[in-house]
C-alpha cells in the first residue's frame, strides 16, 4: 500500500533558536504545517519546505502562560489555537498579505514557463503570512487535549471538564461539561440511569473527533477507553452518552479513521487495539489488533514500551504507530504490517552493532501521504543550538520521510487490472516492462513483453488471455516514469493515476486538469490551453477505456459537475472531448466492459453506456445513461464508500452454465462500504424476463436486489471481465484483500460434466488464505498475486569519521521498493480439500496443470500439511495428509512431488510422510517402470537413509543397469559413486563427484577436441601392441585411478562386472556408437577389455550384418555406382591417381614399417611440411626392401575423397570438403603442370562426396578404428575400413597379419567375412564392388596366410596366455604416461599449428553423438 523511499531529509531552520521543537501539526489542507517550540510558534510551507513566519513569546508572558504544549488548526486554516502548560489557550490569527510572496521561482531566458498562467503565484511561491495573537483564554486547569470539531474547539482539562469553545465568539459560546455527569454504558440499548464513572478524579487524556461516527473517541487517565456521542444537535451534558470498550484498561492515545469508521487505541503493552461502532446496538466492537509478533521481532516485541502516537494517513489507508522507546511502524487499515524500523537495517549497523531506535516526539502526514513530518526526540536532545563554524543554519530535529503508494489507495478502479502501479510525488512506478517492445498483443487484451530469456525463465508460456507473465514477473526492477515538470509545478500534488489494460499508457491527475504519457513513444501530453487545465478539477478519479480516458470532474467556470471522455491520440483539448453534465458531485468512477459506473455524493449509483463513434478525423465516444440506483437507505455517509465496481459475478452459477453468453454481462455491483463488501445483484425474479423479447435493451434495465454483505474488513477487491472456459474457477472468482487476515477468494463451484448441482451444495464458497506479501494485483489465469515490498541498503560504511555520526545516511538505511509475487493456488486447493470439496479441487487443479510452476504448487501443499501435522503436539482427529496424498496421485507428477518434498523436509518427518503416500521401495519401482530415472535416484537417497545397505545396493544395481541401458551417463557416474560409497561403508557421506570427470558430463568424446588421431600413429604401434607393451588407457585423473585404487575391493569388482556385461551386450548387438559413448562417458577401459574379449565378444560373427548396422547407426550412405562407370571401373573418379596423394600414402605406410622394424616407439621426427615430405618419402621408399610388394599396393591405391585423406593426415584435420579439395589441388599442382576436369569427372567427384556420411560420424568411426587397432580386433578394423572404403586400412590389417603371430581363427574369420561381403555386394550392393576389386590382391594374400597357418597348431595357445600375463604391466605403464592430449606424438599430416587450431574449433560444435557431445580423454 505505502512504501518508504530513499533516505529521510532533515529541515534547516534559518532562525537561531536555543529551543527544541516539540510538536508539529499540518493544516487541514496540508499546504502548511505549524511547529511548536516551548515559547515559539512557526508556520512552514510544505512545498517547498520553507519557513514563512515565526512568533516568539516575550519572556514575561512566557513565564505567565508556561511552555507551549499543543496546537490545533481551524478547519479553514485561518486560525491556530495553542495550549500552554499553565492552562491557557492562545488564539492566533493568520491573515495573508494578498499578492505578497516570499519566494519566487526564477526561470532561465527562453524557458516555456509563462508567468501569466492562472494561480501561478499561489502554486509555486510560498505566500507571505502574519501571525497575530487574537485572544487568550484561561481555563484554570492543565489542558490535556485539544480537538477541532467543525466550528468548535473541544478542550479537555485535567479537572475532569470538557470545554466547547466557538472559534468566532469565544466567550459567549463557552460551555463546560463535567465528565462525572455523562452517563456511560456498555452499549446504547442498556439503561442510561447513573454514570459508570463513579469517582471524581477521572479526566480525558487524549481524544479525537470522528465526523462519520458523529462523536469522539476518548482515552481516560486510568487507561480506560470509550466513545462519547451527542444524542442530539445540542451539545450539553444531558445529551451526551458514552460507551465503554470493556477489554482495554491500559489505553495511552487514540486516532480515528473517518473513512473506515475505526478508532485505534494505543495501549501500554505496545499493541494498538482497533474498534468500530456496532451500528445496531451502538456498542464498541473490537475489529483487530496491531502488534509486533515474537516470530518477526524476537528481541524487541515486548520491549517497545507504551504506544506514543498513532497517525492515520490523509487517504485513511494506512496508520503510522510509534512507541515510547522509539521506532516507526506502518500498517494497512485492517492490520497488514508494511514497515517497521525496529528490525533489520534500521536497527543494526553494517558491522552488526545495534543502533538506538529513532525516538519520536510528534509526527504528522503531509499532502496525499507522500511525506511524514517527524520531530526527532532523540537527536534533538543532544544538538547544539549555536550556529556552527561556517555560520550555517541550524539543523532542527524535523525529519521528512518520503513515501510512494499504490494507485489503489485513491483510485480503486485500478483493481480490475493486472498491473501494479505505484505513485510517488513526482514519479510513477510500473511493473510492466519496456512497452516499446510490446507491439504484439497475444490476444484481445494482452501483450507479451520480450524480456531477456534469462528473466523469462520458466514463465515463457504465459496464459491464454492475461498479460505476458514474463512482462509482469520478469525481473525485480520497476519501470519508472518521471512526471512532466511543467505539469507538476502548477498542479502538485498528484492525486490520482491510472494505467490502461495493455500497460502502455498512464494518466495522472494533480490539483487541476490531467496529463497522460505513452510508454511506447515515451512522451507526455499536456493541455495546450492552460486555462482549460486550470478550470477543471477531477473529483472522482479516472479510468481508461480502450484509447479513451474517462474522468469525472468539476468545471470551475460553469460550476458544473461533468463526465468527460478524452481521446488519447488527439491533442489534449476540450474541443476533442465528449462532455456530459452530471447532477451531483462524483466521488468514485469505474469502468466495466462498455459501462461506466459513477458513485455520487447523494449516495446514488449511476450506470452509463459508452460507445465508440468514428466521425470525422478523430473517433469520439458517446455516453448514454442506462440506470440510476439510489443507495441512500444503506449508506450512512457517502465518504464511507471506498470503492464501487461492476462485476459479472453472481450467485446463480447454474444459470451461468445454461447460458454462458450471459457470463460477461454486468450482473452485480460490488460496494466496499468502510470495509464491508456489499453486493447488489440484478433481480431476475420479476416479469422483466418475459418482456425481454420485445425490447433487446430491457435486460440492461433490470433492477437490483437488496444488498447482501459478503465480507468484512475488506481493503481491496479484484475481479475480471474476461472469459476463459478452461479456467472458469479463477476468472469467475472474486478476490479480496483483508489486511492482517490475509486474502479471501469467493470461488464458484461448478457441477461436474454439466450434471444437476447438488441441492445442498452452495453455488459459491468464501475461502480465506494467508500470503506473505501485500497484494496489489491478481493475475487471474496465472494463479499469482503481485505485490511490492520495502527493502533496505546500508551505506553507513561510507561514513567512517566520528563527525559523520549524525548523518542521516548513517542513522538510516536507504529504502527501496522491490516487486514481488506469490503463488496462492496451493492454499485454495487445501481449503477445498479441508471442506471435502475434492472434486472441485481436482477441476481447479486440472485447469491449472499447464502452469510452469504447477509442480511447485503441489509440493508446497504437501510440504505445508506435512510440517503442520507431523510436528503437532496434539493428536489430529482428522488428518489432512492422506487426503492431500491421494489428491496428488491424480497427477503424473506424483512421484517427483513426493520425493522433492521429502528431500526438503527433515528426516524425522519421513516416516509420517511415507505412511501416507506409500512405501518408498514401491515408489522407487514405480519410477523405474515409468522410466523416470532421475526421480528414482532421488528415492534411492531416501532408501539409503531408511533401509539397510543391502536393500540400497539391490535398488542401486537395478537403477544402474537401467541407466546403462538408457545411456543416462551422468546418472551412471553418480551410481558408481553411490555403490562404492555403500561398499566402503560411507553411507552417510557419498564421495564428491571426481573433479576431472565433471567436464565430461556434457557427454562428448573430448578426445576429438584435444587430440587428432592419425592412422599412421596407430600403425606405428601395431607391432608392439600384439606384444602388449603399450596401449591407450583411462584419463589419468582421479577417475582413472578409480579402477586401480581398490582393485582388490569386492565392490569395484562388482561394478566392473556390470560394466563388462553391458559392454559385451553392446558389442553383441553391434551397437558400436553406444559402445563409444559408454566408454568415453564412464571412463571404461575399452582397449584392455577388448584385448581380453578378442576371441570372444569382440569377434565379428556376421560381417554383412555388422556392415549394415554400422551404416544405419552412423547415418552412413551405402555406396552407389553411376551408370556411366559400369562398363569400365577405371574411368571412375575413384581411380584417378595423383602423385601427391601417393607420396603421402607411401610415406605414412613406410613410417609404419620403419616403426615396426624399430622399437615401436613413435618418436621418429617427421617433416612438418606436406610438400617437404615428397622428397623424404622418395628416399624412404628406396631404403625399404622387405615390404616392397606392399609398398607397391599402397602406391597404386586410388585417389580417394575427403574422408580418406583425413585418414592419412589426422582424424580432425579437415572439416570442410571444399577446403580440403582446394588444398589438395594446389598441392598437386606442384607435380602436374596442368589439370583439367571434364563434366563427367566433376559429376563423379560430387557423387563421391555425396556417398560420405556426416563429418561427425566419420570422426567417430576413426576413433573406433583407432581403438580396435590398439586392441588388435582386426576383424572390426576390416569392417570399419570397408565402411570408410579406405584400402590403406585394409593394407594395415593385412600387413599386421603377415608380420605378427596372429591367431589362425581370426584370419579365417576375416577371410570368411570378406567372402560373405563380396557375395552380398554382388547381389545387393554393387557400390562396394569397385572397392573390393581394389583390395583383391590383399585378399588373395590373406588366403595364402590362412593356408599357411593351418599347419602349425603349436602357436595357438601362446597368444591367449600372453594377453592376461602382460595386461597389468601395460596398464601400469599407460597410467604413468602423460595424457593423449599432451603426447609428443604429433599429427602426421597437419602442416601448421594454426590449421590444427582452426579445425579444433570447427569440430567443437560437430563432434557430438546424438545424445550430446562426448568428452573422453585418452592417454
Amino acid at each position: 500500500m505505502y512504501f518508504l523511499s530513499g533516505w529521510p531529509k532533515r529541515l534547516l531552520c534559518p532562525l537561531e533558536s536555543l529551543e527544541r521543537p516539540l510538536h508539529i501539526q499540518t493544516d487541514p489542507q496540508r499546504a502548511f504545517f505549524a511547529v511548536l517550540f516551548p515559547s515559539q510558534l512557526s508556520i512552514w510551507y510544505c512545498r517547498p519546505s520553507v519557513l514563512i513566519v515565526s512568533y516568539k513569546e516575550l519572556s514575561k508572558a512566557a513565564s505567565q502562560f508556561g511552555p507551549y504544549k499543543q496546537a490545533e488548526w481551524r478547519p479553514d486554516s485561518t486560525m491556530i489555537a495553542v495550549s500552554t502548560a499553565n492552562g491557557y489557550i492562545l488564539f492566533f490569527e493568520i491573515p495573508s498579505a494578498r499578492d505578497k510572496y516570499l519566494y519566487e521561482p526564477i526561470y532561465p531566458k527562453g524557458s516555456p514557463h509563462l508567468k501569466g498562467t492562472p494561480h501561478y503565484k499561489e502554486e509555486q511561491c510560498a505566500p507571505s503570512l502574519n501571525l497575530e495573537m487574537k485572544k487568550v483564554l484561561d481555563l484554570q486547569a492543565s489542558i490535556t487535549s485539544l480537538q477541532s470539531m467543525l466550528e468548535d474547539l473541544l478542550v479537555a482539562t485535567a479537572d475532569g471538564f470538557l470545554h466547547l469553545i466557538h472559534w468566532d465568539g469565544m466567550t459567549n459560546g463557552r460551555k463546560a461539561i463535567n465528565l462525572c455527569t455523562v452517563p456511560f454504558s456498555v452499549d446504547l440499548q442498556s439503561s442510561r440511569a447513573g454514570s459508570l464513572m463513579g469517582f471524581e478524579d477521572v479526566y480525558i487524556r487524549d481524544m479525537e473527533y470522528c465526523a462519520t461516527l458523529d462523536g469522539f473517541a476518548v482515552v481516560f487517565n486510568d487507561g480506560r477507553v470509550g466513545f462519547i456521542t451527542p444524542m442530539s444537535s445540542r451539545f450539553t451534558a444531558e445529551q451526551l452518552h458514552g460507551v465503554w470498550a470493556q477489554d482495554v484498561v491500559d489505553g495511552t492515545c487514540v486516532a480515528v479513521n473517518n473513512k473506515y469508521r475505526l478508532m485505534a487505541f494505543g495501549c501500554a503493552n505496545g499493541s494498538v487495539q482497533v474498534y468500530t461502532i456496532d451500528t445496531t446496538t451502538g456498542a464498541m466492537q473490537f475489529s483487530h489488533k496491531l502488534e509486533l509478533t515474537p516470530k518477526q521481532y524476537p528481541d524487541i516485541w515486548n520491549k517497545t514500551g507504551p504506544v506514543k502516537l498513532i497517525r492515520w494517513s490523509p487517504d485513511s489507508c494506512v496508520v503510522m504507530v510509534t512507541w515510547e522507546c522509539g521506532g516507526l511502524s506502518l500498517w494497512s487499515v485492517f492490520g497488514a504490517q508494511l514497515i517497521c524500523t525496529l528490525g533489520g537495517d534500521f536497527a543494526y549497523q553494517s558491522d552488526g552493532a545495534k543502533k538506538d531506535p529513532l525516538k519520536i516526539r510528534s509526527m504528522t502526514w503531509g499532502s496525499e501521504g507522500y511525506h511524514l513530518w517527524v520531530i526527532d526526540g532523540s537527536s534533538s536532545s543532544n544538538m547544539k543550538p549555536e550556529r556552527n563554524a561556517n555560520n550555517e543554519a541550524q539543523q532542527f530535529g524535523i525529519l521528512q520521510f518520503q513515501f510512494i503508494k499504490s494507485a489503489l489507495t485513491v483510485n480503486p478502479c485500478m483493481s480490475n487490472q493486472e498491473q501494479v502501479l505505484l505513485q510517488g510525488e513526482d514519479r510513477l512506478y510500473l511493473n510492466c516492462g519496456d512497452a516499446a517492445q510490446t507491439q504484439s498483443p497475444r490476444n484481445t487484451l494482452a501483450h507479451s513483453e520480450h524480456n531477456h530469456t534469462r528473466e523469462r525463465g520458466p514463465f515463457s508460456d504465459g496464459s491464454l488471455d492475461s498479460q505476458g507473465l514474463s512482462t509482469l514477473l520478469g525481473h525485480r526492477h520497476w519501470h519508472v516514469v518521471q512526471i512532466h515538470s511543467t505539469y507538476l509545478e502548477s498542479n502538485w500534488p498528484i492525486r490520482f493515476s491510472a494505467i490502461d489494460k495493455l500497460g502502455q499508457n498512464v494518466a495522472v491527475v494533480g490539483k487541476f486538469g490531467f496529463a497522460h504519457y505513452s510508454l511506447l513513444t515515451k512522451k507526455w501530453k499536456l493541455f495546450g490551453n492552460i486555462t482549460q487545465e486550470q478550470t477543471m478539477m477531477v473529483t472522482g478519479g479516472l479510468a481508461w477505456w480502450n484509447d479513451f480516458i474517462v474522468l469525472a470532474c468539476y468545471n470551475l467556470n460553469d460550476h458544473q459537475e461533468e463526465l468527460r471522455i478524452y481521446l488519447r491520440t488527439s491533442n489534449l483539448d476540450n474541443a476533442f472531448a465528449h462532455i456530459t453534465k452530471v447532477q451531483a458531485n462524483t466521488l468514485l468512477l469505474s469502468v466495466f466492459r462498455d459501462i461506466v459506473i459513477l458513485f455520487r455524493a447523494d449516495c446514488s449509483i449511476c450506470l452509463y453506456s459508452i460507445e465508440r463513434r468514428s466521425e470525422g478525423l478523430n473517433p469520439t465516444a458517446s455516453i448514454q445513461i442506462l440506470q440510476e440506483v439510489s443507495m441512500s437507505r444503506y449508506i450512512p455517509h457517502p465518504f464511507l464508500v471506498v470503492s464501487v465496481t461492476l462485476t459479472s459475478v453472481r450467485t446463480e452459477t447454474g444459470i451461468t452454465l445454461k447460458m454462458p453468453q450471459q457470463a460477461c454481462e454486468a450482473e452485480s455491483i460490488m460496494l466496499n462500504l468502510a470495509g464491508q463488501l456489499i453486493m447488489l445483484q440484478r433481480d431476475r425474479s420479476g416479469p422483466q424476463i418475459r418482456d425481454k423479447d420485445n425490447n433487446p435493451n430491457q435486460r440492461k434495465h433490470l433492477p437490483f436486489c437488496a444488498p447482501v454483505v459478503l465480507a468484512q474488513s475488506v481493503e481491496n477487491v479484484w475481479t475480471t471481465c474476461r472469459i476463459n472456459k478452461q479456467k472458469r474457477h479463477l476468472l469467475e472468482a472474486l478476490w479480496l484483500s483483508c489486511g492482517g487476515a490475509g486474502m479471501k477468494v469467493w470461488l464458484p463451484l461448478f457441477p461436474r460434466d454439466h450434471r444437476k448441482p447438488h441441492s445442498f451444495l452452495s453455488r459459491r464458497i468464501m475461502l480465506p488464505f494467508h500470503i506473505n506479501i501485500y497484494p496489489l494485483a491478481v493475475l487471474f489465469e496465472d494463479a499469482l498475486v503481485l505485490g511490492a515490498v520495502n527493502d533496505t541498503v546500508l551505506y553507513d560504511c561510507l561514513y567512517t569519521q566520528t563527525s559523520a555520526r549524525e548523518h542521516l545516511e548513517v542513522l538510516f538505511p536507504f529504502s527501496i521498493v522491490e516487486r514481488t509475487s506469490q503463488i496462492y493456488l496451493h492454499h485454495i486447493l487445501r481449503q477445498l480439500l479441508v471442506r471435502n470439496l475434492g472434486e472441485q479441487a481436482l477441476l481447479l487443479a486440472h485447469s491449472c496443470a499447464t502452469l510452469p510452476y504447477f509442480p511447485h504448487v503441489l509440493e508446497l501443499m504437501l510440504h505445508e500439511v506435512l510440517e503442520e501435522e507431523a510436528t503437532s503436539r496434539e493428536p489430529i482427529p482428522d488428518p489432512l495428509l492422506p487426503t492431500v496424498a491421494k489428491f496428488i496421485t491424480e497427477f503424473p507428477l506424483f512421484l517427483q512431488t513426493v520425493v522433492h518434498c521429502a528431500r526438503k523436509t527433515e528426516y524425522a518427518l519421513w516416516n509420517y510422510l511415507f505412511a501416507a503416500v506409500g512405501n518408498p521401495k514401491d515408489l522407487f519401482e514405480e519410477c523405474l517402470m515409468a522410466q523416470d530415472l532421475d526421480t528414482a535416484a532421488s528415492y534411492l537417497i531416501i532408501l539409503q537413509n531408511m533401509e539397510v545397505p543391502a536393500v540400497s545396493r539391490q535398488h542401486a544395481t537395478l537403477l544402474f543397469n537401467t541407466a546403462l541401458e538408457q545411456g543416462k551417463w551422468d546418472l551412471c557416474r553418480h551410481m558408481i559413486r553411490f555403490l562404492k560409497a555403500i561398499g566402503s561403508g560411507e553411507t552417510e557421506t557419498p564421495p564428491a563427484t571426481p573433479t576431472t570427470q565433471e567436464p565430461s558430463s556434457s557427454s562428448g568424446f573430448e578426445f576429438f577436441r584435444h587430440r587428432s588421431i592419425s592412422l599412421s600413429q596407430s600403425a606405428e604401434n601395431l607391432h608392439s601392441k600384439f606384444n602388449l607393451t603399450k596401449t591407450l588407457s583411462m584419463p589419468s585423473g582421479p577417475s582413472g585411478k578409480r579402477w586401480s585404487k581398490d582393485s582388490d575391493c569386492a565392490e569395484n569388482m562388482y561394478i566392473d562386472m556390470m560394466l563388462w556385461r553391458h559392454a559385451r551386450r553392446l558389442l553383441e548387438e553391434i551397437k558400436l556408437k553406444d559402445l563409444g559413448c559408454f566408454a568415453a562417458q564412464l571412463g571404461f577401459e575399452l582397449i584392455g577389455w577388448l584385448c581380453k574379449e578378442r576371441a570372444r565378444a569382440a569377434r565379428v560373427e556376421d560381417f554383412v550384418c555388422a556392415l549394415k548396422k554400422l551404416h544405419k547407426d552412423f547415418l552412413w550412405p551405402f555406396p552407389v555406382i553411376p551408370a556411366s562407370s559400369i562398363n569400365s571401373p577405371f574411368k571412375n573418379g575413384k581411380y584417378k591417381t595423383a602423385v601427391g596423394e601417393q607420396l603421402l600414402k607411401s610415406q605414412s605406410t613406410d613410417t609404419f614399417v620403419n616403426m615396426e622394424m624399430d622399437t615401436g616407439i613413435s618418436n621418429t621426427p617427421r617433416s612438418r611440411s606436406w610438400l617437404g615430405t615428397i622428397s623424404s618419402s622418395q628416399r624412404e621408399i628406396d631404403t625399404v626392401s622387405s615390404h616392397g610388394p606392399h609398398m607397391q599396393d599402397a602406391f597404386l591405391s586410388p585417389l580417394l575423397s575427403k574422408g580418406d585423406e583425413c585418414s592419412i593426415g589426422s582424424a580432425t584435420d579437415l572439416t570442410e570438403t571444399s577446403s580440403m579439395v582446394d588444398g589438395d589441388w594446389t598441392m598437386v599442382d606442384e607435380n602436374f603442370s596442368s589439370l583439367s576436369l571434364t563434366q563427367s569427372e566433376l559429376e563423379q567427384l560430387s557423387l563421391e562426396l555425396a556417398s560420405k556420411g556426416p563429418h561427425k560420424s566419420q570422426v567417430q568411426l576413426r576413433y573406433l578404428l583407432h581403438i580396435f587397432m590398439e586392441a588388435g580386433c582386426l576383424d572390426w578394423c576390416v569392417v570399419i575400413g570397408l565402411i570408410l572404403r579406405e584400402s590403406s586400412v585394409i593394407n594395415q590389417v593385412f600387413s599386421i597379419m603377415q608380420s605378427s603371430d596372429i591367431d589362425g581363427e581370426i584370419c579365417q574369420n576375416i577371410k570368411t567375412g570378406l567372402d560373405a561381403v563380396d557375395k552380398w555386394a554382388s547381389t545387393d550392393c554393387p557400390g562396394y564392388k569397385p572397392f573390393l576389386s581394389i583390395i583383391k590382391p590383399q585378399i588373395q594374400k590373406l588366403n595364402e596366410i590362412v593356408e599357411e597357418q593351418v599347419q602349425p597348431e603349436a602357436f595357438q595357445p601362446v597368444n591367449p596366455s600372453k594377453v592376461p600375463e602382460q595386461a597389468n604391466p601395460r596398464a601400469e605403464e599407460s597410467r604413468t604416461s602423460s595424457s593423449h592430449g599432451t603426447n609428443p606424438q604429433s599429427d602426421a599430416g597437419s602442416s601448421n599449428a594454426s590449421r590444427h587450431e582452426e579445425d579444433k574449433t570447427k569440430t567443437e560444435d560437430e563432434d557430438s553423438f546424438q545424445e550430446g557431445s562426448y568428452d573422453c580423454v585418452v592417454s
